[in-house]
């Protein structure tokens, strides 16, 4: 049975204030989230903006419109920081999935702080190669593209690709920069805080316009106000399932080390859940999106006529895009989940150090009912991940509401904001513990 985690105590500005560490931190973390967001109105020369805005209107609900969502609206105005952060979370999960089946990859991950430097130099090689690939992908199709016969580029060629790429993997690797001294210097969870940044970003012109219609009479006080009831019971929803988790009780057995005698004391293994995250909806909206975003590009080209009606087949509020959508995030629910979570590792590591599951014999028992356990949470998980991640197409068919209302976005908007609620309250009790331990030496002398 799934319990609560712990209530993550209340953070008060009062005792931010008071610690000039963290002030600090938290004024250093603003700071390079205010110039993410200046660089996001940087624009890339050399494009039509007026026929880019008009292009992007056309490509709503396609990976290019998710994209542009994470981006905080960067993509859609072709900015210097266009491709957002996903290059480095895209690189990062390859990076993940391959220490599972390479074995050299492997023993890097189990060597401590060196062996997470040298994944982590990997990474961004592999950002700077995914960025450069997905920046000559942005460049040769607008390039390609017009609308009412007028081009997005002007003055397509060598010289725009050229610079579009260099200009896009340098935004890239300078946000990876912002993301990594956020981690050092500021509060931490450097890379979801861009990404909630460019979220956040979005979400006051989308309130904006529904208010808009409200307004103008399209929608009538009910309908503001079942909309208003549904936001807040969703994001409840979220931060009740996120930090859910079933707790495994756990035994350590005695043993005398020297003279004294250690262990006997009882834990638990905590289970999240959702352990997978915002990986599977992140990756189904991905794969379901890409006929569209190919049709887009390839529009009126000879022999993709095909891809165009597989685009229209997947329309977002069709019966097949919501079936594959639901499908998908349940099998990547899985997927990630059996990599960041060994059972046999997890037993071989009770069993090293003296501890057993009451009732469970140590070794491969122990690690088979682990194996059981995450299975039937992880179905709960994927479920709720399904719901949750259905409601805007719901909302966006019924009532024609923003996308920030759910899914995706709402998934991280909630989990950065407590991720970062958290941090704070490691810093307070850290400087809590420092007080006492001085306070504590005072007094021994």
């Amino acid at each position: 049975m799934a319990a609560r985690a712990p209530d993550i105590p209340a953070v008060s500005f009062g005792d931010i204030t008071r610690i000039p560490e963290l002030k600090q931190r938290i004024l250093f973390t603003l700071g390079m989230l205010v110039v993410y967001r200046i660089g996001a109105h940087i624009p890339v020369p050399g494009v039509d903006a007026q026929v880019l805005a008009e292009f992007f209107r056309q490509a709503q609900g396609s990976l290019l419109g998710m994209f542009d969502m994470f981006s905080g609206g960067a993509l859609r105005r072709l900015t210097i920081f266009a491709l957002g952060i996903m290059p480095y979370i895209s690189a990062a999960i390859i990076i993940q999935l391959l220490t599972v089946v390479h074995p050299k990859l492997e023993q890097l991950k189990k060597e401590g702080e060196l062996g997470r430097k040298k994944l982590t130099e990997y990474t961004r090689y592999g950002t700077v190669l995914l960025a450069a690939f997905q920046a000559l992908g942005v460049a040769v199709g607008l390039e390609t593209f017009s609308v009412n016969g007028m081009p997005v580029v002007p003055n397509p060629g060598l010289g725009f690709k050229l610079m579009t790429v260099i200009t896009l993997v340098a935004g890239t690797v300078f946000l990876m920069w912002i993301g990594e001294q956020i981690n050092e210097r500021g509060i931490g969870n450097g890379i979801s805080l861009i990404i909630f940044a460019g979220i956040v970003a979005g979400l006051p012109s989308a309130i904006g316009g529904t208010l808009e219609l409200a307004r103008t009479g399209e929608y009538d006080p009910f309908t503001v106000l079942f909309l208003l009831v549904l936001v807040i019971a969703v994001t409840y929803a979220v931060v009740w399932f996120e930090r859910a988790q079933r707790r495994i009780p756990v035994q350590y057995a005695k043993r005398q080390v020297g003279g004294r005698i250690v262990g006997g004391r009882g834990t638990f293994l905590p289970l999240k859940l959702n352990t997978s995250g915002v990986i599977p909806p992140i990756f189904a909206s991905s794969l379901i999106l890409l006929p569209a975003t190919f049709a887009q590009f390839a529009k009126g080209a000879p022999g993709f006529g095909w891809l165009e009606d597989l685009a229209a087949a997947l329309n977002p509020n069709g019966w097949l895009y919501l079936t594959l959508f639901a499908v998908l995030i349940v099998f990547f629910a899985f997927f990630y989940t059996a990599i960041v979570f060994d059972p046999k590792d997890t037993a071989d590591m009770l069993k090293k150090h003296g501890g057993f599951i009451p009732g469970i014999r140590p070794g491969q028992r122990t690690a088979e009912y682990l194996d059981r356990v995450l299975t039937r949470i992880t179905v709960l998980g994927a479920i709720y991940l399904v719901i949750v991640c259905l409601i805007p197409q719901f909302l966006i068919a019924k009532f024609q509401v923003p996308f920030y209302f759910g899914g995706t976005s709402l998934l991280i908007v909630v989990v950065v904001t407590m991720d970062t609620l958290a941090q704070i309250q490691a810093h307070l009790l850290s400087h809590q513990y420092e007080g006492l331990m001085k306070q504590a030496r005072l007094k021994t002398r």
